[in-house]
């Protein structure tokens, strides 16, 4: 059994005012899709400009915020925040979904894409690769948190963790397990599956189909919501509810992408 690092979830606190941990992951991941998006958008195929990356960002990265916090007070924990308003304004906390975020994130790409006249899927397919890194971040910040723990286990890196709802026996790290497959795993394979030229709808059909199977492999390690428990069978978390639809999808993106067999068109080839 391995010993839970307890860090602070405050990193620093000067007065009143305190920097979460959690809010310091938020600003990482930010940073690694915007250096990221910013060498894609300097390659020859470049869809977008390097300052058009630059807007792309805030609009995602509002969509994150509000798609998360929504996601989350809606899937997870509705009659809880019905009940304390202000609680929706504690961010620090934890409390974001990654499926809220995604929705919140489809919707500020299309409205991008509208004022810049670029195809929703050309965008999205551009993003995907984008997003795993600050994934594996965000999970980190779980961690920190020593939010969202794993079940109950005997493996040798199981670890107590500190918040009395744990029950000071030791479990899964959780988060740990889906930083390395939701982020870093998934992150390798669809950086190396869009270095080439692909159908437009085929990276976006496979970041759906991969943090979709990661996402429901990696519940069954995690404890589900104590709130939620599980939804059915005895084994079904809400967790991998909401990515069955996402694997669905992400088969029927990729079945059209190839079917269609459409590219997007450069920016050298629109500006020539």
């Amino acid at each position: 059994m391995l010993t839970y690092p307890q860090i602070d979830p405050v990193l620093i606190q000067v007065g009143f005012v305190k920097v979460h941990w959690y809010g310091v992951m938020y600003l990482v991941a930010f940073g690694l899709a915007w250096w990221l998006g910013t060498y894609r958008a300097r390659r020859p195929n470049a869809i977008i400009t390097a300052e058009q990356m630059g807007d792309l960002l805030f609009y995602c990265a509002l969509g994150v915020v509000l798609g998360g916090r929504i996601g989350y007070i809606l899937f997870y924990d509705f009659p809880h925040y019905i009940a304390e308003p202000l609680a929706i304004l504690e961010i620090w906390k934890g409390g974001m979904s990654f499926h809220g975020g995604l929705l919140g994130v489809l919707l500020a790409t299309w409205l991008y894409g509208r004022q810049i006249q670029r195809r929703f899927f050309e965008l999205t397919d551009f993003i995907a690769p984008l997003v795993p890194l600050g994934l594996a971040v965000g999970r980190i910040g779980n961690f920190i948190n020593g939010e969202l723990w794993g079940r109950a286990s005997d493996v040798p890196w199981a670890m107590i963790f500190p918040h009395p709802a744990a029950g000071g026996i030791p479990r899964h790290p959780s988060q740990l397990y889906q930083a390395a497959l939701e982020g870093v795993a998934l992150f390798v394979i669809l950086w190396l599956f869009s270095k080439k030229p692909r159908p437009t709808m085929a990276v976006s059909g496979l970041f759906l189909i991969g943090y979709g199977s990661f996402r429901i492999i990696a519940e069954f390690f995690r404890t589900p919501d104590a709130q939620l428990g599980f939804i059915a069978f005895d084994w079904l978390t809400m967790g991998q509810l909401l990515s069955v639809p996402m694997l669905l999808a992400g088969g029927l993106f990729m079945f059209l992408a190839y079917r269609w067999n459409r590219y997007p068109q450069p920016l050298t080839d629109v500006t020539s």
